[in-house]
């Protein structure tokens, strides 16, 4: 665990974690996953990249999320998408590399689709998506969802699912799943104007690895690279495994260089 204490920046009606490791650029930004938290192994692993390497790094948990404030429940792919990118523009300078895991992909995506919108496109040296899951509540879990799930979203607004990784059920929210469709990725091009690199486990039993070949799809105007894992799952955090992504993202680095 870190031994950096986490910061909070006030984000709507809530106190988002973060914590920053000042360095050089290009600096590297994670995004983490559905349920997750900045303190898990990869980011861990980033940080410790960071301290020996000299780069910045920057991290933080979504609302409802690790040890940041707000209700999980509360939780969209637009108010995510809000405090990643409150954080990344208070706490980050220069150009930098988005490093999103599964949920966070989509999140990365989302962030260089606004800010290029914004006329910020420059502060993006780089991609590295790690099992990514864009658009994942309409193609991944919608089509999965039985008769007595839709029953549930619409008369509780919300359905539970176990969870392999947990105790605690996921939890989905019609307002996610609504919300999803208004920040759809795979719907046209994604102009990153940077280099990507994805990697991608074969036996990831969440997403289909068929998914990260449908996004290079919608990525032909980038230099795009897929890396795909045989035996690798969705998690990718066996040491092997962050291993190529330390790997992956000092290839990255060299090529802003």
């Amino acid at each position: 665990m870190s031994s950096i204490p986490p910061s909070f920046l006030d984000v709507g009606d809530a106190a988002i974690a973060y914590r920053q490791r000042a360095g050089r650029t290009p600096g590297v930004v994670w995004l983490g996953g559905y349920r997750s938290d900045m303190l898990g192994t990869k980011a861990e692993a980033l940080d410790a990249w960071a301290a020996d390497s000299g780069h910045a790094f920057l991290r933080h948990d979504y609302s409802g999320h690790g040890e940041s404030g707000g209700a999980f429940m509360d939780g969209t792919i637009s108010r995510w998408l809000a405090e990643s990118l409150a954080v990344f523009r208070a706490f980050s300078a220069g150009p930098q590399i988005l490093v999103g895991s599964s949920m966070g992909a989509w999140i990365a995506l989302r962030m260089v689709q606004e800010l290029h919108k914004a006329g910020e496109g420059w502060r993006l040296a780089g991609l590295l998506l790690i099992a990514p899951a864009p658009d994942f509540t309409m193609e991944l879990v919608e089509p999965q969802l039985g008769d007595a799930h839709r029953r549930e979203l619409e008369e509780k607004g919300y359905m539970e699912e176990p969870s392999e990784y947990s105790d605690e059920p996921y939890i989905y929210t019609k307002a996610l799943f609504d919300d999803g469709r208004r920040n759809r990725v795979l719907d046209g091009i994604i102009d990153t104007h940077c280099p990507v690199h994805i990697l991608q486990g074969k036996a990831d039993p969440d997403v289909p690895y068929a998914h990260a070949m449908r996004l290079t799809e919608h990525l032909p105007a980038d230099d795009v690279t897929l890396s795909l894992i045989s035996d690798g799952d969705h998690r990718l955090s066996r040491p092997q495994d962050i291993a190529l992504m330390l790997r992956t993202l000092e290839g990255l680095i060299a090529r802003t260089v």
